[in-house]
């Protein structure tokens, strides 16, 4: 009878003691001003809360409850929504998936002068999240900031708990260079490049040490695009949690971290204040299409012992001092080879498996999208999760729900595989809400960098279930966020145990602005026993003039009518249209009768007496019925 009541009793215990966080986010534009090297400042509208930023960190203990009320005070017709990274939301344990926050996915989008109410605990969840806005691009512009969930039976022991965010900025506002990237200007879909990287949010980030003692570093990569490697000056980082898992302790001197990764690091000090240490931010530039001259690719912070002792150089300028920085791939810790603390065993066989091609290409637009399996994602006229609330037994049908937004329906229990094939030259950090998932094959990059390899020779090598290029791990790493390799491939599985819409996507924002995404809709029918519109949903939805009710289409009378849905545009013809032979033609003609000005005005100049030069344009001229 002990055995029985002692659980009940943990349980209640951390129920009372349990706190909960009220927050009130009121976000509005603020200039920021950002200090540079010699003396340089730049001022930037970030969006800030409660008129300041950065902004805050929210920190909790596990089985605490927040109760956030964000209000948008944007001023303009801007809309916004807030995610909450890593977090499950677990409909079993009582949240809500409207909690979730991807706009047109879970939610609404919020207009300005509509507050929302995220009212959600962290019974399961222990470690490094973080907080951003899931509308566009527009974390991009400082509507972020770090989310710590503390665990009081943490197995691991240290001194003092940092948090550190890495990021990318961009000096221009998001909407700007959203629509600068999506445009037929720029075909090739070349990503926009960051002027800066920040560390906790400004140009230059110092942390004081103390000798001897044992600290905890928890590193949150809230950026738009970049990756960036992280080492610190002969000291040695020991990786303890990776996006909220604990793992089996694993040493390096070189840290990866994309878009959306978080790492917690344990790093002892030195013993003695002799001097101070580099801590260095440097951008995977391989990334980048094209590198601008006045583009730092890496950063020098300081690591802090004796304030009056010389700063710190950075190591780039003591190359010979760190060999390893000349090969940052080879050295930082492939997250495929960690492994979680607990016990978690592989998955050994999958119920379903959903395989995505990835790729880039040019729709009859003109612009460059991004796809899995040929189909970019476009939002639907109202928010899946509406669809998914509202439609009855129909929830559990696809045609209720657009395929422009790559929808998946998974049943109770199901082991989901995910396969990733990567048909493009560039790395994509993928994220699944609502769920952790195990990696059980990553492959390298398969790229121009490979001796004897050329761009136009580069093939994608997919994955090959019967021929696997690894052995599958008897206990894979378990995260939310993945690194998919150039011209590589990845396989995730994960267990469809928490009924809910949850999205799959690139967290470089701008794959995501080109479509880069998939929903799964997960036990719709056990989601509608536990979750209804509330009417501050409701709210936000008519303030935006979207229906509470129907399908992707927003149709309730007819479930089937999908007229007027929201589409991705039309496939680029095969070879020349009427408008570009007829373009073709009027260009040759125009040029032709250009270079006859040109040849006639010389000719008057230098040879007048030459008829026969002049006779012979002239006819070719007039077979064309050009005038002149």
């Amino acid at each position: 009878m002990f055995q029985l009541v002692l659980p009940l009793l943990l349980v209640l215990c951390r129920v009372c003691t349990a706190f909960t966080h009220t927050l009130h986010f009121d976000i509005s534009w603020l200039n920021v001003t950002f200090a540079g090297d010699n003396g340089e400042e730049h001022i930037k509208e970030m969006i800030g809360v409660n008129g300041q930023w950065p902004l805050p960190e929210i920190h909790v203990e596990k089985g605490d409850r927040i109760e956030l009320y964000l209000t948008n005070s944007l001023d303009d017709e801007t809309p916004t929504s807030l995610h909450f990274h890593g977090l499950f939301h677990n409909t079993s344990l009582g949240n809500m998936n409207s909690m979730d926050g991807p706009a047109m996915v879970t939610q609404c989008p919020l207009v300005p002068g509509s507050t929302f109410f995220y009212n959600f605990t962290v019974p399961d969840q222990v470690g490094t999240y973080w907080y951003h806005a899931h509308y566009g691009a527009q974390y991009g512009d400082g509507f972020r900031g770090a989310f710590i969930i503390h665990d009081p039976d943490c197995p691991f022991e240290f001194d003092e708990d940092i948090t550190i965010t890495v990021s990318d900025l961009y000096y221009k506002n998001y909407l700007d260079t959203t629509k600068e990237f999506m445009s037929r200007y720029n075909p090739t879909g070349a990503e926009p490049i960051p002027q800066s990287l920040l560390f906790n949010d400004s140009f230059h980030g110092e942390l004081n040490f103390q000798p001897g003692k044992k600290y905890m570093l928890r590193f949150v990569n809230t950026g738009l695009f970049v990756s960036q490697y992280i080492t610190l000056e002969d000291h040695i980082f020991t990786i303890v949690e990776v996006d909220g898992t604990y793992v089996t302790p694993t040493t390096t001197n070189v840290l990866y971290i994309s878009s959306g990764q978080r790492m917690a690091v344990l790093v002892e000090a030195k013993e003695t204040a002799t001097k101070n240490y580099a801590l260095m931010q440097i951008i995977d530039e391989t990334m980048l299409d094209a590198i601008p001259a006045d583009l730092k690719l890496n950063v020098t912070n300081q690591v802090t012992y004796n304030k009056l002792l010389p700063v710190a150089e950075s190591m780039f300028n003591r190359l010979e001092e760190f060999p390893f920085l000349n090969s940052l791939e080879e050295n930082a810790t492939n997250d495929f080879y960690l492994k979680p603390l607990e016990s978690y065993p592989l998955y050994e066989t999958y119920s379903r498996q959903v395989v995505f091609d990835v790729k880039m290409a040019n729709l009859g637009d003109g612009i460059n999208y991004a796809f899995f399996n040929d189909i970019t994602y476009t939002s639907p006229k109202i928010p899946t999760l509406t669809t998914v609330l509202t439609s009855g037994k129909l929830a559990s049908d696809p045609r209720i729900y657009s395929e422009n937004i790559n929808p998946f329906i998974l049943q109770k229990n199901e082991i989901v595989e995910i396969v990733l094939n990567n048909y493009d030259t560039g790395r994509h950090p993928f994220h699944l809400h609502g769920h952790n998932f195990q990696i059980v094959q990553k492959s390298k990059a398969f790229n121009q960098d490979e001796e004897g390899i050329l761009p136009q020779e580069q093939i994608t090598v997919p994955y090959n279930e019967s021929n696997p290029l690894m052995k599958f791990p008897a206990r894979p790493m378990m995260r939310d966020t993945v690194v998919l390799e150039p011209n590589g491939h990845v396989v995730l599985r994960f267990k469809a145990n928490n009924p809910g819409v949850w999205i799959f996507h690139c967290h470089v924002d701008w794959h995501l602005q080109q479509g880069l995404a998939a929903v799964f809709i997960e036990q719709p029918d056990i989601l509608q026993t536990r979750e209804t519109l509330n009417e501050n949903y409701k709210e936000v939805c008519s303030a935006i003039g979207m229906p509470n009710e129907g399908n992707a289409a927003g149709h309730s009378d007819d479930w089937l009518n999908m007229d007027d849905l929201p589409r991705q545009p039309k496939s680029l013809p095969n070879g020349f249209t009427f408008k570009g032979y007829f373009a073709f033609v009027v260009s040759t003609l125009v040029g032709l009768a250009g270079l006859w000005t040109i040849t006639r005005y010389g000719l008057s100049e230098v040879i007048p007496d030459d008829e026969k030069v002049y006779n012979s344009l002239k006819k070719l001229l007039d077979e064309n019925n050009i005038s002149y």
